[in-house]
């Protein structure tokens, strides 16, 4: 079965059992879906060793954590699936003293498409600026799995850490458009070699409904 259609749907089908299971304690107040594009030539990490970029998609469920003051806390629970292009530029960023060095860099060079598939757990702080306008920054990492091996980060698995901040806009007493921008980075922990991971920043855009 490809493992693609298999993540999906064992979250879509534990979200609709905790929809009908009215005992169910986990049960999230919001869900929603979110896009991100996010590559390495920023203004944070331009690294001219190698070329990257991201199509990230989001599935989210939001459970509500309490309030202090005017301020809103949410859990985040995002499944997700990222389209990946992967090059190497410079070949000299594999030594020689690499065991098949000059294999690696004829393989590492060409331009890769690439998988990876995560869990990632989010805290938000939400913060009201002006009537249905929310200022909204999450901190967030996960733990994932990556298709294809690269210079910088072994095959496998591996972890992502993300930084955003962006707007909520409440369209309706149920809907809410989110827009803002993040940044992330993909490593192992040293788990497996090589671990130098990649680096990025990029725009998001998602939408959110309300469940109760």
């Amino acid at each position: 079965m490809n493992f693609r259609f298999l993540f999906f749907l064992l979250f879509f089908c534990s979200f609709i059992y905790s929809q009908n299971n009215k005992n169910y304690f986990f049960k999230p107040n919001k869900i929603g879906f979110l896009y991100n594009y996010a590559n390495e030539k920023n203004f944070l990490f331009d690294d001219n060793d190698y070329y990257y970029t991201t199509n990230t998609f989001k599935s989210q469920f939001f459970y509500n954590l309490g309030n202090w003051k005017t301020l809103n806390f949410e859990l985040v629970i995002q499944p997700q699936i990222q389209f990946l292009k992967h090059q190497l530029l410079n070949e000299q960023f594999v030594l020689p003293n690499e065991e098949n060095f000059k294999e690696k860099r004829l393989r590492f060079t060409k331009l890769k498409n690439m998988n990876l598939y995560s869990i990632e757990f989010g805290f938000s702080i939400n913060q009201l600026i002006i009537e249905n306008l929310f200022l909204k920054i999450t901190a967030s990492v996960g733990l994932s799995v990556i298709d294809t091996e690269t210079e910088r980060l072994a095959k496998g698995f591996t972890f992502i850490e993300n930084g955003s901040i962006g707007f909520t806009y409440q369209t309706s007493l149920k809907t809410a458009l989110y827009l803002g921008t993040n940044i992330g980075h993909v490593s192992n922990f040293d788990f497996q070699k090589p671990n130098s991971g990649f680096n990025i920043v990029g725009f998001e855009i998602g939408i959110s409904y309300q469940l109760k």
